[in-house]
């Protein structure tokens, strides 16, 4: 990493992104490996995503609870496939109050187990159901190659947890919250993600079918930005979630669980991100507008007094604003590389020379229109103008990632195409569904398969590595995942 900024996206991505996550003052290691410090710039953007998300949960029907972070290992051990696919990832408390506890306690990787238990005590009849519950949590994951955001031992999320009286009722829950995903991801962070179904092989440990977003980052790699899961009767049969019909007669609830995580703030910097630093969505930056007073002495009293009077104007129209006017000792190019580091989407400069003309220099962080940079606007007119840029900016930057897609996407019919188009996008090929296969594509190429997509057009063909028929109907989604 140089002294002016981070190492080009094209020669070397990953130190890009670690280098980035760091210099724009999002998150710091913490002291265990793989857990991180989300520093107040970065928890701003969670937070921002947080709120939305919390009011689209809530004004669904859901309630939030709060479970508690230890869970007895017993309650894992209830639902088989749960419990062995989490087993890797597990950690263990053994001793506490300086003896062995009698039973070890797991330390939440995720909490359908414990909830369960509780549904089970709290649902007694059909006029209980649906219960709509939802937590915001911190889970623990030990992760062996960790990257903050993406992969970390420690990381915030929310987890919705309901029951049902039937599959349908079930299954609409959870396409709820896959389209809620896919809506949050798009209008707030201008993530273009493609909704769709896991195979059997990339199911959750312990659901009956398994639904994600999934967007593409500036590498050509998947990330998956939200999963929602139909359990069917399973975590029902194991924590006996039971309620009586209208008949009478005792009847296992269907239940979902369903979650969005601090991973999606490593999706906003890899969706839009360059090599001068974050490119951040309006509606998620911490601050939308950013202005910077230049000039010294008297001269930089006055420009400093008309950028609080601006930025006062501008907090009134509903916008985030931040002045920057007590770094004297900072240069304005320093002020303005930093800005453009940490992703502000429109910067605001008054020097001595705009005061005088009544005007102010507007520096989008991309220019929505070619060949368009800073451009002078009359002072008066600039908190007017500025939810209209924003609006622009925020929808600018959701064509340029679908159109990114959109170019590194394409129809792969033969494992020689499909080596190739994975190394830096994604392919769209038939596959036999089959586990065993799953694991050779991904052994020869790293590639996963990302999801069955929602709205892939129907089409029938042999899978791309074995020749097997394909039993989807349709084209699936390959890539390499985050």
């Amino acid at each position: 990493m140089s002294r002016e900024g981070v190492t080009p996206q094209s020669e070397d991505f990953s130190a890009w992104y670690n280098e980035l996550v760091v210099r724009a003052q999002l998150v710091d290691r913490g002291p265990v490996r793989g857990t991180m410090v989300i520093r107040p710039y970065g928890y701003r953007i969670w937070e921002l995503l947080q709120a939305d998300l919390d009011r689209r949960i809530k004004d669904a029907g859901h309630d939030n609870a709060c479970f508690p972070v230890f869970i007895p290992e017993s309650y894992l051990r209830r639902e088989a496939e749960h419990v062995e696919g989490f087993s890797p990832e597990l950690a263990v408390v053994t001793h506490a109050g300086g003896k062995e506890l009698e039973e070890p306690l797991v330390v939440r990787p995720t909490s359908e187990t414990v909830i369960g238990e509780y549904m089970a005590k709290w649902v007694d009849s059909h006029r209980d159901l649906p219960l709509l519950l939802n937590q915001w949590a911190n889970v623990v994951r030990w992760e062996m190659r960790p990257r903050m955001f993406l992969r970390t031992t420690e990381f915030l999320w929310q987890e919705g947890h309901t029951a049902h009286v039937d599959e349908a009722d079930a299954m609409r829950e959870t396409m709820w919250a896959l389209d809620t995903y896919a809506a949050v991801a798009r209008e707030l962070a201008a993530m273009p993600v493609v909704p769709g179904e896991k195979t059997a092989g990339e199911r959750f440990a312990g659901a009956v079918r398994t639904y994600t977003i999934e967007g593409m980052m500036r590498d050509g790699r998947a990330l998956q930005a939200g999963t929602s899961h139909y359990l069917g009767t399973n975590f029902a049969k194991a924590f006996e979630i039971q309620y009586q019909d209208e008949e009478g007669r005792l009847q296992l609830a269907h239940t979902t669980s369903w979650g969005m995580s601090t991973r999606m703030i490593g999706g906003v910097i890899m969706t839009h991100g360059d090599d001068s630093g974050l490119v951040l969505p309006p509606r998620l930056a911490p601050y939308q507008v950013v202005i910077v007073p230049i000039g010294r002495k008297e001269q930089g009293e006055a420009t400093a007094a008309e950028a609080r009077r601006l930025g006062a104007a501008i907090k009134a129209m509903g916008i985030r604003v931040h002045v920057d006017d007590n770094r004297p000792q900072l240069s304005p190019g320093f002020k303005f590389n930093d800005w453009e580091m940490r992703g502000v989407p429109v910067r605001v400069e008054i020097g001595p020379r705009d005061l005088a003309n009544g005007v102010a220099t507007l520096a989008r962080r991309l220019p929505t229109v070619e060949g368009q940079g800073k451009e002078t606007i009359p002072l008066e007119r600039v908190p007017e103008v500025m939810p209209q840029i924003l609006a622009d900016f925020q929808a600018f930057l959701l064509a340029r990632a679908e159109k990114f897609r959109n170019d590194h996407t394409r129809l792969v019919d033969t494992w020689d195409e499909f080596g190739a188009q994975v190394s830096g996008g994604w392919a769209l090929a038939f596959h036999c569904g089959r586990t065993e296969c799953e694991d050779d594509i991904k052994a020869d190429t790293a590639a996963t398969p990302r999801c069955i997509p929602a709205e892939g057009p129907a089409e029938e063909g042999n899978c791309v590595k074995c020749a097997r028929p394909s039993p989807y109907g349709k084209r699936i989604i390959f890539g390499k995942a985050y």
